[in-house]
Parts: C-alpha cells; sequence; structure tokens
C-alpha cells in the first residue's frame, strides 16, 4: 500500500495512519534526506526480524541503526559525553550517523556486542513527524539489498521491488541522492569517522 505524503507539510491524519501501523508491528518504507529506507518500531521485535530477512542479514550481524525526532530525544536512548553533544548539535538534524554507548533502555537486538547504537536524527519533515507521533525511534535501514546497486530514490521504484514484503511505502516524492549518512563514532574521547558520506564532518569536528 502506498501513502502520499507532503513532504514538506505532512498531513496529520495521514501520518496517524501510519504510526498506528507502526505500532502494530508494520514494516514501513519512507523518504529520509539521503535515501529511501526501510523501518519499524524498535521495541517491535518481530518487525525487526521481519528487515532482516528482507536484508538478508543474521541476526547475529550487525545490528540496525535508528532514528530519534530531535536531539534531545537521543539522549533518552545513549549516553552522550558533553563534547559529543557539541559535535552532535552542529550535525542534527542532518545526514549524519551517530555511534554512542546505549542506553539500557534501547532492546538488546538494537546493540552490538560493544552495546553501542547508531542513531540518526534525518533532515526530513515526514521521518520528524512520525518519530514525534509514534513517542518511540524507528528502526532505519537503506531500502536496498545489494549496496553496489543504485539506491532507490522513488516509492514506485520501492514497490516494485518490496512489493508485499512491506505493509506501507509513503510517497513524497522523487529524492535527490547525493551519498548515504556520514558515520561518526562518539563512544571513545577522540571522535572518529568511519564512513564519510553526504554529512560534512569537517563542519563538526
Amino acid at each position: 500500500m502506498i501513502v502520499s505524503i507532503n513532504s514538506q507539510n505532512p498531513q496529520m491524519r495521514l501520518i496517524g495512519q501510519v504510526v498506528e501501523a507502526l505500532r502494530h508491528g508494520a514494516v514501513v518504507c519512507y523518504p529520509t534526506d539521503t535515501v529511501y529506507g526501510i523501518g519499524c518500531d524498535i521495541f517491535s521485535q518481530k518487525a525487526i526480524k521481519r528487515i532482516y530477512q528482507l536484508k538478508q542479514r543474521p541476526l547475529s550481524g550487525r545490528p540496525f541503526s535508528f532514528m530519534c525526532p530531535s536531539l534531545k530525544d537521543v539522549s533518552t536512548y545513549a549516553h552522550i559525553s558533553n563534547a559529543g553533544y557539541r559535535i552532535m548539535k552542529k550535525g542534527l538534524p542532518g545526514p549524519f550517523t551517530f555511534v554512542l554507548p546505549a542506553a539500557k533502555l534501547v532492546p538488546k537486538i538494537m546493540t552490538t556486542r560493544q552495546k553501542t547504537v547508531g542513531i540518526r536524527v534525518p533532515d526530513h519533515a515526514v521521518c520528524r513527524a512520525l518519530l514525534s507521533t509514534l513517542g518511540n525511534p524507528m528502526l532505519t535501514t537503506s531500502a536496498a539489498l545489494d549496496p553496489e546497486a543504485p539506491p532507490l530514490m522513488e516509492a514506485y521504484e520501492v514497490a516494485e521491488r518490496f512489493g508485499r514484503q512491506v505493509d506501507l511505502i509513503i510517497d513524497s516524492g522523487p529524492l535527490v541522492y547525493s551519498a548515504p549518512s556520514t558515520i561518526i563514532s562518539l563512544v571513545a574521547d577522540q571522535p572518529e569517522i568511519l564512513r564519510q558520506g553526504k554529512g560534512d564532518a569537517s563542519l563538526l569536528l
């Protein structure tokens, strides 16, 4: 099912319908400030396992990142140093994923063996409306199976690729691709760039 939602001024009635589905364990495809993503409520283990199957990734492998509506919410799910907070404040919302020590509230399936998590706050109105209404973070991963293949940038491409394997697809118009998010680890005292992507890390560090 495809739901058309305005990318600048999301219709809250439609956002509410998607959120209701998320609360019942739905797997949803949605636009972000980088590429189309696949996600679910991080407290729905059944939906998380479906996404592992979709991405053909073993449950014992690297966990997926998740996204929060604002930096304020990130501190509920991760431990952030004062220096880390200053770095994140410069880049969020935006095309960055920050690796941080996980708080106890985060389900184990979402953390690494080192008890870390990857967290995003995308600069996209639809994502933030979904997250604010849901009240929980959402798992987020790119809507792609082959990392070498071109990213999916339109709802119809996502529908052709995944069909009924997902419950809902949000169409907010075509995305303009440049690169995936930049990944920065804030686990140690010294920040570490794990992947240079769309976000310019030099503006933060």
